[in-house]
């Protein structure tokens, strides 16, 4: 089973960008931390970042076929792009929802996803471990099948 791994605006400066909030790890670090654990499940994943809103929209559109599951954090592009959301909705790839921080415990403007609603589930809150926890949500998912 493939798996898309989507990182939005900003995610490219993990590591140093407000790390009392984001964790001092790395988009690097947390995509082979990501890949080993996906490895583990049986999963393969492919990641693709982008400050682009445009090129994350073609990558969703690419997925169909391709992959069984896209997890998407959008960053910032949560509370208002609803081109992201309507992608997400068209291309019929189940899709979840992650963040690093938890978008509710935040500032107000936050707290609101235009995105999630066309997701199978959101994640936030638990650092790099929102990406694991997707992970095994598609595992448990797939057994089911």
């Amino acid at each position: 089973m493939k798996v898309l791994i989507l990182h939005g605006p900003n995610l490219n400066l993990l590591g140093r960008r407000e790390p009392e909030i984001y964790g001092t790890k790395t988009l690097d670090q947390i995509n082979e931390q990501v890949e080993a654990l996906a490895s583990q499940l049986g999963l393969a994943v492919d990641f693709f970042q982008s400050n682009h809103e445009g090129d994350l929209i073609d990558r969703i559109h690419q997925a169909p076929g391709v992959y069984q599951w896209i997890v998407l954090n959008p960053g910032a592009l949560t509370h208002y792009s609803y081109a992201l959301r309507d992608a997400v909705a068209a291309v019929g790839v189940p899709t979840i929802e992650v963040h690093l921080s938890n978008i509710q415990g935040r500032e107000e403007f936050r707290s609101h996803s235009v995105i999630a609603p066309a997701c199978v589930g959101q994640i936030a809150g638990f650092g790099a471990a929102s990406y694991f926890l997707a992970l095994y949500a598609i595992f448990e998912r797939a057994g089911e099948a």
